[in-house]
């Protein structure tokens, strides 16, 4: 068993090619399989912890310029009272602020580097030139900066930034690098939206992690997670376990991340209360749905409203069910087995609720009635496309073999040349045992259907990360309308982030049609 440990002596460059990851910047993370700590909170609640907020950073406008400035740093966190873990943060020892921009204006960020190692930081879900996509080609060495400047192109909607370093990106993320970004607009302005951040409009950061038996953060990298991805047994939220929220408002925005590393989620509300979905990826959609149950895969995010008119409590809860067919299973289990429901390690489905966030009304209020139309979104017409491209996800015997359409990623090779200003169909199928979901970069896109079959309300609005199930077709409809070049290209990826650590990405390049 491979492990890395704070204390060790052996060289830690040495150590990371034995585990066989470019995991830069990991602040010697300890690595482990199987010395994860299953007891040290209570499953039940106890020692409830008010939920963290984001600080919120919206910059300083400079010569026309939003400008924010950012740093990447080596942190400390205590996921157990009185025990140190290293970590990444972003202006902070773990995550970062959440930076609040507006569609329309030009936005210059300033990232330097404070680590030992390189890094790099994705703009998840913006339409932006490639050389400030963040992607692993705009890599950060120690001690440098990177200075993108880009137009927010973006409907309104949660967005974030994240690490996307060439074969590390697991477990940078792992460690802290993530966090929060708000874009805002008129169009979302005009309707009479929960809006006031920490208020009435709270984040979520969903997140899994793994400790050992001191209580120190670990990160897997044994066969087992390579190929079913990193899954921990305790759930934090915005970095805060058992999290509890006090509400003053009887209607609640809730932003949700799915920012684990692998883990997939079915979330729900306590007592079978119904939620309002109001907003995918990309933004609004054109009305809200009111559901019982909303699912979220690595990468992507929600907006729902939450009822809290009656002033009774509740829970935003879910449950964790294998995303495979008959395959490995979770990481020895138990959302979150370890804990957080008081299951063995080894079990292979979560499909019992646990509690992400506990809500308590401060007091009953009138109900408010949501506006019919949020959005007026154009017509989906799978007519324009004047080209299909089709892209296999596979994962090989035993998650040996991660590739998109037979190749692992190459930094040096250009998978596909896409013609600005054209509209296309991209099928994604997935000839695997197990769900992936499938992110392209520059772009938000439409969901057309599911094995011909009409997608859920959730991805009837703009996406630009989506599910594909085993054995399931999606096709979306897409086009890239500006920022061409030949030369520097985007990403389109499994984000499990260790499929796509282990090859299960490709590079487009933008060209003039």
């Amino acid at each position: 068993m491979d492990q890395w440990s704070i204390a060790s002596s052996l060289n830690r460059r040495a150590l990371l090619r034995r585990a066989g990851t470019a995991a830069a910047g990991l602040v010697a993370l300890p690595l482990s399989a199987c010395e994860a700590q299953n007891s040290l909170f209570s499953a039940d609640g106890v020692g409830a912890n008010p939920l963290a907020i984001p600080e919120l950073n919206q910059g300083i406008v400079e010569q026309g310029e939003r400008v924010f400035r950012l740093l990447i740093s080596a942190g400390q966190k205590e996921f157990v009272p009185g025990v140190v873990s290293p970590t990444i943060g972003i202006n902070a020892p773990y995550l970062g602020p959440t930076l609040e921009m507006r569609r329309g204006e030009r936005v210059r960020l300033h990232v330097d580097n404070g680590l030992d190692d390189g890094a790099t930081v994705h703009w998840h879900g913006f339409e932006l030139p490639a050389a400030a996509d963040g992607g692993p080609h705009q890599l950060i060495r120690p001690g440098a900066r990177w200075s993108p400047s880009f137009e927010v192109r973006q409907r309104a909607s949660l967005y974030w930034y994240h690490s996307h370093l060439h074969r590390g990106t697991g477990p940078q993320v792992y460690a802290g690098l993530a966090a929060p970004i708000y874009v805002r607009d008129d169009e979302e302005d005009a309707l009479d939206l929960p809006s006031e951040y920490g208020v009435d409009d709270i984040p979520l950061i969903v997140q899994d992690r793994v400790l050992d038996n001191s209580g120190k953060l670990l990160y897997s990298q044994n066969m087992h997670a390579q190929m079913m991805g990193v899954r921990g047994d305790r759930l934090y939220v915005n970095g805060t376990q058992n999290a509890v929220f006090d509400a003053r408002t009887g209607l609640l925005r809730l932003r949700i991340l799915n920012g684990s590393n692998a883990r997939f989620y079915d979330f729900s509300l306590s007592g079978g209360q119904t939620m309002q979905i109001i907003a995918s990826d990309g933004g609004l959609l054109e009305r809200p749905h009111a559901v019982r149950s909303l699912r979220l895969a690595p990468g992507e995010r929600a907006q729902i409203l939450v009822d809290l008119s009656e002033g009774r409590p509740l829970s935003l809860v879910a449950t964790s069910p294998d995303n495979s067919m008959g395959m490995m299973g979770g990481d020895g289990g138990g959302m979150m087995g370890g804990g957080m429901m008081g299951r063995r390690r080894d079990d292979t489905e979560m499909d019992e609720p646990f509690r992400v966030l506990d809500i308590r009304p401060s007091d009953s209020s009138r109900r408010k009635n949501l506006p019919p139309q949020l959005a007026a979104l154009p017509a989906l017409d799978p007519s324009l496309a004047v080209r299909t491209r089709r892209f296999v996800l596979d994962m090989g015997m035993m998650g040996g073999g991660m590739s998109i359409n037979g190749a692992s990623m190459d930094m040096n090779v250009i998978n596909e040349r896409v013609p600005v200003g054209q509209w296309e169909i991209w099928e994604i199928a997935n000839a695997s045992m197990m769900a992936h979901p499938f992110h392209i970069h520059n772009a938000q896109f439409r969901v057309i259907d599911r094995n011909g079959r009409t997608p859920p309300p959730l991805e009837t609005g703009y996406k630009d990360t989506v599910i594909v199930d085993p054995r399931e077709q999606v096709r979306l409809l897409l086009r890239f309308e500006e920022h061409t070049d030949p030369d520097l290209p985007y990403m389109y990826h499994c984000h499990i982030l260790e499929h796509e650590d282990a090859g299960m990405m490709g590079q487009f390049v933008v060209v003039d049609s």
